[in-house]
Protein backbone atom coordinates (compact mmCIF):
# COMPACT_ATOMS: atom_id res chain seq x y z
CA UNK A 1 0.00 0.00 0.00
CA UNK A 2 2.56 2.02 1.07
CA UNK A 3 4.42 1.86 -2.61
CA UNK A 4 1.31 2.97 -4.36
CA UNK A 5 0.70 5.80 -2.08
CA UNK A 6 4.03 6.73 -3.07
CA UNK A 7 3.25 6.07 -6.97
CA UNK A 8 -0.38 8.41 -6.37
CA UNK A 9 1.01 11.17 -4.86
CA UNK A 10 3.93 11.64 -7.55
CA UNK A 11 1.45 11.58 -10.20
CA UNK A 12 -1.03 13.49 -8.75
CA UNK A 13 1.76 16.07 -8.25
CA UNK A 14 2.75 16.29 -12.11
CA UNK A 15 -0.75 16.97 -12.73
CA UNK A 16 -1.10 19.69 -10.62
CA UNK A 17 2.32 20.87 -12.49
CA UNK A 18 0.35 20.27 -15.77
CA UNK A 19 -2.72 22.35 -14.44
CA UNK A 20 -0.43 24.93 -13.20
CA UNK A 21 1.18 25.42 -16.35
CA UNK A 22 -1.60 25.26 -18.69
CA UNK A 23 -3.29 27.44 -16.39
CA UNK A 24 -0.11 29.92 -16.58
CA UNK A 25 -0.29 30.01 -20.41
CA UNK A 26 -4.15 29.78 -20.86
CA UNK A 27 -5.06 33.33 -19.11
CA UNK A 28 -2.37 34.99 -20.64
CA UNK A 29 -3.29 33.91 -23.89
CA UNK A 30 -6.55 35.68 -23.20
CA UNK A 31 -7.76 38.88 -25.10
CA UNK A 32 -6.91 41.61 -22.81
CA UNK A 33 -3.83 43.41 -20.88
CA UNK A 34 -3.88 43.45 -17.40
CA UNK A 35 -1.52 46.57 -17.57
CA UNK A 36 -4.88 48.23 -18.53
CA UNK A 37 -6.73 46.93 -15.53
CA UNK A 38 -3.75 48.02 -12.83
CA UNK A 39 -2.68 51.13 -14.23
CA UNK A 40 -4.46 54.55 -14.89
CA UNK A 41 -5.10 55.85 -18.18
CA UNK A 42 -4.13 58.92 -16.89
CA UNK A 43 -0.68 57.67 -15.46
CA UNK A 44 2.81 59.27 -16.76
CA UNK A 45 4.82 55.89 -19.16
CA UNK A 46 7.34 55.88 -16.67
CA UNK A 47 4.84 55.07 -13.80
CA UNK A 48 3.35 53.08 -16.05
CA UNK A 49 6.12 50.87 -16.45
CA UNK A 50 6.95 51.06 -13.00
CA UNK A 51 4.26 49.10 -11.76
CA UNK A 52 4.45 46.39 -14.65
CA UNK A 53 8.12 45.99 -13.56
CA UNK A 54 7.13 45.61 -10.13
CA UNK A 55 5.05 42.66 -10.79
CA UNK A 56 7.33 41.32 -13.37
CA UNK A 57 5.00 41.72 -16.54
CA UNK A 58 7.49 43.23 -18.32
CA UNK A 59 9.59 40.05 -18.68
CA UNK A 60 9.67 37.41 -21.12
CA UNK A 61 6.62 34.64 -20.71
CA UNK A 62 9.18 31.85 -20.01
CA UNK A 63 10.77 34.01 -17.35
CA UNK A 64 7.41 35.06 -15.96
CA UNK A 65 6.67 31.32 -15.99
CA UNK A 66 10.33 30.38 -13.88
CA UNK A 67 9.84 33.27 -11.25
CA UNK A 68 5.99 31.76 -10.75
CA UNK A 69 7.25 27.97 -10.21
CA UNK A 70 9.58 29.66 -7.70
CA UNK A 71 7.52 31.80 -5.45
CA UNK A 72 4.82 28.66 -5.43
CA UNK A 73 7.47 26.50 -4.31
CA UNK A 74 7.79 28.75 -0.90
CA UNK A 75 3.96 28.48 -0.85
CA UNK A 76 3.24 32.14 -2.09
CA UNK A 77 0.35 32.82 -4.11
CA UNK A 78 1.32 35.75 -5.06
CA UNK A 79 -0.70 39.14 -4.81
CA UNK A 80 -3.89 40.56 -6.73
CA UNK A 81 -3.96 42.91 -9.39
CA UNK A 82 -6.74 44.28 -8.40
CA UNK A 83 -7.25 44.79 -4.51
CA UNK A 84 -3.44 43.98 -3.67
CA UNK A 85 -4.45 41.80 -1.07
CA UNK A 86 -2.33 38.38 -0.69
CA UNK A 87 -3.92 35.73 -3.00
CA UNK A 88 -3.36 33.29 0.11
CA UNK A 89 -5.85 35.31 1.92
CA UNK A 90 -8.20 36.09 -0.46
CA UNK A 91 -9.02 32.51 -1.99
CA UNK A 92 -9.17 30.83 1.72
CA UNK A 93 -11.52 33.31 2.58
CA UNK A 94 -13.80 31.98 -0.31
CA UNK A 95 -12.99 28.47 -0.22
CA UNK A 96 -14.95 27.24 2.74
CA UNK A 97 -18.20 28.26 1.33
CA UNK A 98 -17.18 26.55 -2.05
CA UNK A 99 -16.52 23.39 -0.05
CA UNK A 100 -19.66 23.68 1.93
CA UNK A 101 -21.65 23.96 -0.98
CA UNK A 102 -19.75 21.10 -3.44
CA UNK A 103 -19.33 18.71 -0.05
CA UNK A 104 -23.50 19.23 0.68
CA UNK A 105 -24.39 18.56 -3.25
CA UNK A 106 -21.78 15.43 -3.34
CA UNK A 107 -23.04 13.67 -0.18
CA UNK A 108 -26.69 14.39 -0.77
CA UNK A 109 -26.12 13.13 -4.76
CA UNK A 110 -24.36 10.06 -3.64
CA UNK A 111 -27.07 9.30 -0.73
CA UNK A 112 -29.94 10.28 -3.25
CA UNK A 113 -27.84 8.09 -6.56
CA UNK A 114 -27.29 4.65 -4.66
CA UNK A 115 -30.85 3.62 -3.81
CA UNK A 116 -32.32 5.41 -7.31
CA UNK A 117 -29.68 3.18 -9.17
CA UNK A 118 -30.58 0.03 -7.41
CA UNK A 119 -34.11 0.46 -7.42
CA UNK A 120 -34.05 1.41 -10.85
CA UNK A 121 -31.44 -2.13 -11.81
CA UNK A 122 -33.58 -4.71 -9.45
CA UNK A 123 -37.19 -3.11 -11.16
CA UNK A 124 -36.08 -3.18 -14.98
CA UNK A 125 -38.32 -2.18 -17.18
CA UNK A 126 -40.97 -0.98 -15.05
CA UNK A 127 -42.71 2.00 -14.53
CA UNK A 128 -40.29 3.01 -11.78
CA UNK A 129 -37.21 2.06 -13.88
CA UNK A 130 -38.57 4.16 -16.83
CA UNK A 131 -39.15 7.12 -14.27
CA UNK A 132 -36.12 7.08 -12.98
CA UNK A 133 -33.66 6.67 -16.24
CA UNK A 134 -36.62 10.12 -17.70
CA UNK A 135 -35.17 11.90 -15.26
CA UNK A 136 -31.83 10.72 -14.94
CA UNK A 137 -31.72 11.59 -18.85
CA UNK A 138 -33.08 15.02 -18.13
CA UNK A 139 -30.69 16.05 -15.43
CA UNK A 140 -27.67 14.45 -17.58
CA UNK A 141 -28.30 16.78 -20.82
CA UNK A 142 -29.61 19.98 -18.61
CA UNK A 143 -27.64 23.36 -18.57
CA UNK A 144 -26.37 24.34 -15.14
CA UNK A 145 -27.16 28.24 -15.91
CA UNK A 146 -30.42 27.63 -17.18
CA UNK A 147 -31.61 25.25 -14.66
CA UNK A 148 -30.10 27.81 -11.78
CA UNK A 149 -32.19 30.40 -13.90
CA UNK A 150 -35.45 28.99 -13.90
CA UNK A 151 -35.05 27.26 -10.10
CA UNK A 152 -33.91 31.13 -8.96
CA UNK A 153 -37.33 32.79 -11.09
CA UNK A 154 -39.97 30.05 -10.01
CA UNK A 155 -38.62 29.14 -6.21
CA UNK A 156 -36.82 32.65 -5.06
CA UNK A 157 -38.42 35.45 -7.17
CA UNK A 158 -41.75 34.13 -8.03
CA UNK A 159 -42.71 32.43 -4.97
CA UNK A 160 -40.35 33.47 -2.46
CA UNK A 161 -39.23 30.76 -0.94
CA UNK A 162 -35.87 30.76 -0.86
CA UNK A 163 -33.46 33.71 -0.83
CA UNK A 164 -32.24 35.09 -4.76
CA UNK A 165 -28.39 35.06 -4.47
CA UNK A 166 -25.72 35.64 -1.55
CA UNK A 167 -24.74 32.81 1.07
CA UNK A 168 -26.32 34.66 4.35
CA UNK A 169 -28.49 37.66 5.71
CA UNK A 170 -26.13 40.30 6.74
CA UNK A 171 -26.21 40.96 10.45
CA UNK A 172 -27.21 37.86 11.95
CA UNK A 173 -25.66 35.58 14.27
CA UNK A 174 -25.80 32.51 16.52
CA UNK A 175 -28.56 29.94 15.16
CA UNK A 176 -30.52 32.44 13.02
CA UNK A 177 -26.89 32.40 11.12
CA UNK A 178 -26.88 28.64 10.70
CA UNK A 179 -29.94 28.81 9.55
CA UNK A 180 -30.00 31.79 7.22
CA UNK A 181 -26.65 29.74 5.83
CA UNK A 182 -28.80 26.36 5.19
CA UNK A 183 -31.21 28.52 3.78
CA UNK A 184 -28.97 30.11 0.97
CA UNK A 185 -27.46 26.62 0.21
CA UNK A 186 -30.76 25.03 -0.69
CA UNK A 187 -30.95 26.25 -4.41
CA UNK A 188 -27.73 26.06 -5.40
CA UNK A 189 -26.85 22.49 -3.88
CA UNK A 190 -30.45 21.42 -5.62
CA UNK A 191 -29.05 22.58 -8.66
CA UNK A 192 -25.65 20.79 -8.34
CA UNK A 193 -27.51 17.56 -7.20
CA UNK A 194 -30.05 17.56 -9.80
CA UNK A 195 -27.49 17.99 -12.93
CA UNK A 196 -24.64 15.07 -11.19
CA UNK A 197 -27.36 12.62 -10.14
CA UNK A 198 -27.83 11.21 -13.38
CA UNK A 199 -24.44 10.06 -13.60
CA UNK A 200 -24.77 7.58 -10.76
CA UNK A 201 -28.04 6.78 -10.91
CA UNK A 202 -27.18 5.70 -14.72
CA UNK A 203 -23.82 4.25 -13.91
CA UNK A 204 -24.83 2.18 -10.81
CA UNK A 205 -27.63 0.85 -12.41
CA UNK A 206 -25.39 -0.35 -15.24
CA UNK A 207 -23.18 -1.73 -13.12
CA UNK A 208 -26.25 -3.71 -10.83
CA UNK A 209 -27.30 -5.00 -13.85
CA UNK A 210 -24.04 -6.93 -15.16
CA UNK A 211 -23.44 -8.15 -11.87
CA UNK A 212 -26.95 -9.28 -11.22
CA UNK A 213 -26.66 -11.92 -14.24
CA UNK A 214 -23.04 -13.55 -12.35
CA UNK A 215 -23.35 -17.01 -11.37
CA UNK A 216 -22.15 -16.04 -7.15
CA UNK A 217 -25.89 -14.15 -7.22
CA UNK A 218 -27.38 -17.28 -8.54
CA UNK A 219 -25.79 -19.68 -5.86
CA UNK A 220 -26.94 -16.86 -3.37
CA UNK A 221 -30.08 -17.02 -4.07
CA UNK A 222 -30.69 -21.01 -4.99
CA UNK A 223 -29.04 -20.82 -0.97
CA UNK A 224 -32.30 -19.41 0.29
CA UNK A 225 -30.65 -16.03 1.05
CA UNK A 226 -33.15 -13.06 1.25
CA UNK A 227 -34.08 -10.75 -1.68
CA UNK A 228 -32.21 -7.75 0.61
CA UNK A 229 -29.06 -9.68 1.17
CA UNK A 230 -28.70 -10.50 -2.15
CA UNK A 231 -28.92 -7.19 -3.49
CA UNK A 232 -27.60 -5.17 -1.03
CA UNK A 233 -24.80 -7.49 0.61
CA UNK A 234 -23.62 -9.63 -2.50
CA UNK A 235 -24.80 -7.49 -5.49
CA UNK A 236 -23.72 -3.77 -4.69
CA UNK A 237 -20.98 -4.46 -2.87
CA UNK A 238 -19.55 -5.37 -5.90
CA UNK A 239 -21.48 -3.38 -8.62
CA UNK A 240 -20.13 -0.48 -6.01
CA UNK A 241 -16.77 -0.62 -7.31
CA UNK A 242 -16.52 0.96 -10.31
CA UNK A 243 -18.92 3.63 -9.71
CA UNK A 244 -16.23 5.19 -6.82
CA UNK A 245 -13.80 5.47 -10.30
CA UNK A 246 -16.92 7.44 -11.61
CA UNK A 247 -17.22 9.40 -8.50
CA UNK A 248 -13.64 10.69 -8.79
CA UNK A 249 -14.18 11.89 -12.05
CA UNK A 250 -17.43 13.64 -11.29
CA UNK A 251 -15.38 15.79 -8.91
CA UNK A 252 -13.87 17.83 -11.21
CA UNK A 253 -17.35 18.46 -13.48
CA UNK A 254 -18.36 19.47 -9.92
CA UNK A 255 -16.15 21.73 -9.40
CA UNK A 256 -16.79 23.57 -12.54
CA UNK A 257 -20.43 23.08 -12.12
CA UNK A 258 -19.95 25.19 -8.99
CA UNK A 259 -18.18 28.03 -10.73
CA UNK A 260 -21.20 28.41 -12.86
CA UNK A 261 -23.81 27.91 -9.81
CA UNK A 262 -22.03 30.20 -7.84
CA UNK A 263 -22.01 32.81 -10.41
CA UNK A 264 -25.92 32.44 -11.07
CA UNK A 265 -26.80 32.61 -7.58
CA UNK A 266 -23.97 35.29 -6.21
CA UNK A 267 -22.53 32.60 -4.15
CA UNK A 268 -19.65 33.72 -2.35
CA UNK A 269 -17.21 31.21 -3.01
CA UNK A 270 -13.99 30.24 -5.75
CA UNK A 271 -15.92 29.56 -8.42
CA UNK A 272 -17.98 33.65 -7.74
CA UNK A 273 -14.00 34.83 -7.22
CA UNK A 274 -12.90 32.97 -10.91
CA UNK A 275 -15.53 34.76 -12.74
CA UNK A 276 -14.80 38.39 -11.15
CA UNK A 277 -11.16 37.85 -11.68
CA UNK A 278 -11.94 36.64 -15.56
CA UNK A 279 -13.43 40.41 -16.23
CA UNK A 280 -10.95 41.81 -14.15
CA UNK A 281 -7.61 39.77 -15.89
CA UNK A 282 -6.76 39.30 -12.62
CA UNK A 283 -3.85 36.52 -13.27
CA UNK A 284 -2.89 35.71 -9.43
CA UNK A 285 -6.31 35.31 -8.47
CA UNK A 286 -7.05 33.20 -11.12
CA UNK A 287 -3.96 31.13 -11.02
CA UNK A 288 -4.16 30.81 -7.09
CA UNK A 289 -8.16 30.02 -7.72
CA UNK A 290 -7.40 26.81 -10.50
CA UNK A 291 -4.60 25.76 -8.66
CA UNK A 292 -6.38 25.27 -4.58
CA UNK A 293 -9.31 23.67 -6.81
CA UNK A 294 -7.09 21.22 -9.38
CA UNK A 295 -5.37 20.23 -5.68
CA UNK A 296 -8.48 19.75 -3.95
CA UNK A 297 -9.65 17.01 -6.45
CA UNK A 298 -6.69 15.62 -7.24
CA UNK A 299 -6.68 14.71 -3.50
CA UNK A 300 -9.99 13.58 -3.44
CA UNK A 301 -8.77 11.40 -6.06
CA UNK A 302 -6.42 9.80 -4.16
CA UNK A 303 -8.59 9.51 -1.18
CA UNK A 304 -10.98 7.34 -2.85
CA UNK A 305 -8.53 5.61 -4.64
CA UNK A 306 -7.11 3.85 -1.21
CA UNK A 307 -10.64 2.96 -0.49
CA UNK A 308 -10.69 0.47 -3.36
CA UNK A 309 -8.45 -2.00 -1.15
CA UNK A 310 -11.54 -1.09 1.73
CA UNK A 311 -13.75 -2.68 -0.34
CA UNK A 312 -12.72 -5.51 -2.37
CA UNK A 313 -10.21 -7.48 -0.70
CA UNK A 314 -8.59 -9.20 -4.05
CA UNK A 315 -7.35 -6.25 -4.79
CA UNK A 316 -3.48 -5.80 -3.67
CA UNK A 317 -0.89 -2.27 -4.66
CA UNK A 318 2.21 -4.72 -2.99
Amino acid sequence: MSRYLVKRIGRGFVTVLISVTLTFLILRLMPGNPADVMADPHMTQELRESILKDFGLDKPLAVQYLLYLKQLATGNLGISFRSLQPISRIVMERLPWTLMLTGSAFLITIMLGIPLGVISAVRRGSLVDRTINAFAVFGNSVFIPWLAITMLYFFGYKWNLFPIGGAKEIDVGGWEMVASVVEHLVLPVATLVLTQLAQYVLFLRTSMLDVLQEDFIRTARSKGLTGKVVIYKHALKNAFLPTITMMGLQLGYLVGGAVLTETVYAYPGLGRLIYDSVLQLDYPVLQGAFILLATTVITANIVIDLFYGLLDPRIRYE
